[in-house]
């Protein structure tokens, strides 16, 4: 797989599904074990996100939340719209996934950008550093929720090392970002 990702001699997805056969193949992992590592939660979670995201888009949902930020933000600037969305998408990673955080928050940053007449890239860019920030609580990401148990913490222990964590990760995502893609 590393091989193969270095190389560029196929896609990353044909990659991985290369991989996953030769250890089907190889038994290396036996067919339930790799079916019983599947986190399905995650999967129809983020299946269920793909076409809200799309029907946000589509229907106008994403042009009005959009339109509706843009006039409370008045002439603020790109720099404080791509903050405002970054603590949205922040909030919302703590709480659901961060892949289906970003999927409700992409197309409003889409019609943000577009409606301030700035490149898309520092946003969304912006939104994948702020959605990784997934530090606040142990439902944020599955790490979190599995070392919560063995390693004896309780819910409030997240926020002493998660928030600090979370604030480094927001100004690199609404200042440090803007410099390698700008507006």
């Amino acid at each position: 797989t590393v091989i193969l990702l270095a190389t560029g001699l196929v896609p990353p997805a044909v990659a991985a599904l290369l991989a996953a056969c030769a250890l089907a193949l190889t038994k290396a992992i036996t067919i339930p074990q790799a079916y019983g590592a599947i986190s399905w939660t995650t999967i129809v979670l983020i299946a269920g996100m793909i076409p809200l995201s799309t029907a946000f888009t589509k229907t106008g949902a994403a042009d009005l939340v959009a339109g509706g930020l843009l006039s409370v933000l008045g002439d603020a600037g790109p720099t404080v719209a791509l903050l405002l969305l970054c603590v949205l998408t922040l909030v919302g990673s703590q709480l659901i996934s961060n892949t289906a955080t970003v999927l409700i928050t992409a197309p409003i940053a889409m019609s943000v950008a577009a409606a301030m007449g700035v490149s898309v890239l520092p946003f969304l860019m912006g939104l994948a550093v702020a959605a990784a920030a997934a530090f606040l609580t142990p439902v944020a990401t599955p790490a979190n929720l599995m070392v919560m148990g063995p390693a004896g913490y309780r819910f409030g222990d997240y926020w002493k090392l998660g928030l600090p964590l979370a604030l480094f990760f927001l100004l690199i995502a609404v200042f440090y970002v803007p410099l390698i893609w700008p507006f």
